[in-house]
């Protein structure tokens, strides 16, 4: 059972919101609709995340993202469509019954922090637990243990502002994590934040996610930022889905010319992986060294100094094959003939 579905999806603002979704349907731009007064933020919208899985949403400003993930949670109500969280149809939930699927299923990071000023660093980070009812006991120390995963012990009665911003982004990442929800949000989480700190809490959720399991839906504009932290990615265009596939199928099967425009300018080095670049007609010796399939091609060069085959294995070192130079480069060079 997926962890949550979106099923034909259809968001629009405005009294004629019925008629708006009735000719969307039918294939009509939401530019073509001004007739009726409406706002379509989006359009028949489905997707299945599985437990476990970082699905990231991206897209430019007003393709929809944000008002997407709101109806993920119950924030929005769909004008069309279902959602169902671990096979639940929220959009059919009463008001109190959404709440508390709110409070055990699903937590939120937000982009500006959403940080409360007058409280500390560990009332922060329980805050999900205290509108739970948790005792006051158990909730700091649930905090304190996430605080101390996202590299904050010691902070924990420090106040906001005594904090940088890479800091309070980490509060509210333990927040959710405190919280012990199977589901995570995150709209536009990093985005705030300055490039280099961007990285370092992007390599941090990979850390934890590698250790906790979550199921992770990430908000972004960033294809970057898609690319390296999505099992699978979700490319939105006026509301549409313009393409949903892992990073690799995207860059190298990109479904239209709007998908292929986009990924022009990523570093291809470090989203293909050595699992892209395996040569079937290549033969490794016994002393070649060995890289994970996940090992970033980039990442690659430095064994292939030493030999120009290495063998790639899976997490649990069987052989899936080898990766010579010529296949890397053949990686590199694949699905840019179109441009």
């Amino acid at each position: 059972m997926p962890a949550v579905r979106a099923d034909h999806l259809y968001k629009v603002f405005g009294r004629q919101a019925g008629a708006a979704v009735e000719r969307l349907a039918d294939g009509s731009h939401r530019d073509t609709i001004a007739d009726l007064e409406v706002t379509a933020a989006v359009i028949d919208v489905s997707f299945d995340v599985e437990p476990g899985e970082i699905f990231v949403v991206m897209g430019l400003s007003g393709s929809g993202k944000s008002t997407l993930i709101r109806m993920l949670n119950g924030l929005l109500e769909p004008t069309s469509g279902s959602v169902e969280v671990d096979g639940v149809d929220i959009t059919a939930l009463r008001k109190k019954e959404l709440l508390k699927l709110r409070g055990e299923k699903i937590s939120m990071v937000f982009q500006h922090f959403a940080l409360l000023p007058h409280r500390t660093v560990l009332e922060n980070a329980a805050y999900g637990l205290e509108l739970r009812g948790e005792p006051r006991a158990e909730r700091s120390e649930r905090a304190g243990e996430t605080l101390e995963l996202v590299g904050l012990g010691g902070w924990e009665d420090k106040y906001p502002h005594q904090l940088s911003g890479g800091m309070q982004q980490r509060v509210g990442l333990a927040r959710a994590l405190a919280a012990d929800t199977d589901i995570i949000l995150m709209d536009e989480a990093f985005s705030a934040l300055d490039p280099l700190i961007r990285r370092d809490m992007q390599t941090q959720l990979l850390e934890l996610q590698k250790s906790l399991g979550k199921t992770i839906i990430f908000i972004t504009h960033d294809l970057n930022e898609a690319m390296r932290l999505g099992d699978r990615i979700c490319v939105l265009r006026d509301g549409r889905v313009a393409q949903i596939g892992t990073a690799q199928e995207i860059l190298n099967e990109p479904a239209n010319d709007y998908v292929e425009r986009f990924t022009e300018d990523v570093d291809r080095t470090r989203v293909l992986t050595a699992a892209a670049a395996l040569d079937s007609g290549a033969t490794a010796g016994a002393t070649a060294p060995q890289v994970a399939a996940d090992t970033p091609i980039a990442e690659l060069y430095t064994d292939m100094a030493r030999s120009e085959v290495v063998r790639v294995v899976d997490e649990d070192g069987s052989v899936l094959g080898t990766a010579s130079r010529t296949s890397v480069l053949a990686a590199l060079a694949s699905g840019r003939e179109r441009s």
